[in-house]
């Protein structure tokens, strides 16, 4: 059985501000969608992903700034962390160590994102 992850919700105080963050992040805004007064959905998926994230109101009852190192991959530590900061985004140095490279960064609610480069050794998967 085939189980593929599609939608992550990720807890935010203002949804405006939380969109705004993203798409400069670079995710591409794929719907915005008010289905009552107290529910709003905004789903937004990273570039070359085929997971999204669901930011909005009435969605869930974490806490806003409550994940922790939600990850992705990138081809290029160093390159993600140049396009980062080109578009304005507070991200950290990247922090090398013996399983990947990684660059982090975290959402205006304090959502903490990890954004790793697989070692060599792990070429057969990132070409998967």
């Amino acid at each position: 059985m085939d189980m593929k992850l599609e939608l992550v919700a990720v807890p935010v105080t203002d949804v405006d501000r939380a969109k705004d963050f993203y798409v400069r992040a670079g995710f591409v805004a794929d719907h915005d969608h008010a289905v009552s007064d107290t529910i709003r959905f905004v789903q937004l998926t990273p570039p070359g992903s085929a997971c999204s994230i669901a930011i909005g109101s009435g969605l869930s009852s974490m806490q806003p700034g409550s994940l922790d190192n939600m990850q992705m991959v990138v081809a290029d530590a160093d390159a993600a962390r140049a396009e980062l900061m080109e578009r304005g985004i507070e991200v950290s140095e990247v922090d090398e160590q013996p399983w990947g490279r990684f660059v982090f960064f975290s959402d205006p609610d304090g959502n903490q994102w990890a954004l790793q480069q697989l070692p060599d050794y792990a070429a057969g998967a990132r070409d998967a």
